[in-house]
């Protein structure tokens, strides 16, 4: 079981977020404490840091070698649609 820590700048971005997505993205990074077992997880290229998908949103985050995940910050994605041009 690894320890989970977040950033400030993580814990902030949760606030406009609506409550049952901060719900959905606080269950899916608590999965990320059994480090490396964890689904829609994607190391980005040229960067030591992970990308975890939950739904429209990517939450960045980092392992140290000793298992402790760092959530860094969290993106909401915003995908085209019919209404983009």
């Amino acid at each position: 079981m690894n320890v989970i820590n977040w950033t400030k700048k993580a814990r902030k971005q949760l606030g406009p977020i609506p409550h049952h997505d901060v719900e959905r993205i606080i269950v899916a990074v608590e999965s990320l404490a059994n480090w490396p077992d964890v689904p829609n997880v994607k190391s980005l290229s040229e960067r030591n840091d992970y990308r975890l998908r939950v739904g429209r949103y990517r939450v960045l985050f980092t392992v140290t070698p000793g298992g402790e995940v760092t959530v860094i910050l969290i993106e909401e994605v915003k995908k085209r649609d019919e209404h983009t041009y």
